[in-house]
């Protein structure tokens, strides 16, 4: 049993009923169309990699471009660029959202060490870095990390947050950027949500095929559940997919 250790004494009993309220009503107005979910990536499962493959090094100019869909009806979400503006004790990556323009940046320090976080909704800085992707680039290397976080720009509270990551096989993914060799891994995420006074038992799970030879993703599929207070329905977070349309 996760203990937490901070609490909002200054919630706003109305604002909480206001969300309850919402959450509800969604609920009850979801589409009830079928859709086609977006196929899994194009792959096949490789041999392990004699040598261990190194992950690029980072340099002012790298950059990757992904578009991002819903899962569930295929949708183009969104078309991001990530852009290396600095490299030293911190690397720094600047994201641009071709929707709604500058995001928040990605911190890494050191390289392959998440420190600010972006990826999540909201963004994360935690207080101290975790792995980006699996430590031993081989098959079957596993690991758990536990942190805690605060919302990037809110510090005055900070949540937990365990991470379990698995590395699962190597394989040649094909995406619009290219064939690549990858390795797939899963993240396995049990956390508090800085929402926690409503939001019980939150959840994420994720899919990534890592390329050695770009030091990023080739794609990266994540989701998300929960449970409402006093409310037995689950509820799910966007079902995402960013896939690399091209690098440098």
């Amino acid at each position: 049993m996760i203990l937490w250790k901070n609490h909002r004494e200054d919630t706003a009993l109305g604002d909480i009923d206001f969300r309850r309220r919402s959450l509800l009503l969604m609920l009850t107005t979801l589409p009830a169309a079928c859709v086609t979910p977006l196929p899994d990536p194009r792959t096949h499962v490789l041999p392990e990699p004699s040598t261990i493959p190194s992950v690029r090094s980072p340099q002012p100019g790298q950059e990757w471009v992904y578009t991002v869909r819903n899962v569930f009806n295929k949708q183009v979400v969104d078309v991001i660029t990530e852009t290396v503006v600095a490299v030293g004790n911190q690397v720094r990556i600047r994201r641009t959202s071709h929707k709604f323009g500058p995001l928040v940046d990605e911190i890494q320090s050191p390289w392959g060490l998440i420190l600010q976080d972006p990826h999540w909704n909201p963004p994360q800085l935690f207080t101290a870095a975790l792995p980006l992707w699996p430590e031993t680039l081989k098959a079957g290397w596993s690991g758990e990390y536990r942190r805690r976080y605060q919302v990037v720009g809110v510090p005055d509270y900070d949540y937990d947050w365990i991470l379990d990551m698995q590395a699962l096989t190597w394989e040649e993914i094909t995406v619009p950027a290219g064939k690549f060799q990858a390795l797939k891994f899963t993240n396995h995420i049990r956390f508090q949500s800085n929402e926690f006074y409503y939001r019980l038992s939150s959840e994420r799970t994720e899919t990534l095929w890592m390329i050695p030879e770009i030091g990023r993703w080739a794609v990266r599929r994540s989701d998300g559940v929960y449970y409402i207070e006093g409310h037995g329905s689950r509820m799910r977070e966007d079902d995402l997919e960013w896939e690399l349309q091209s690098w440098k």
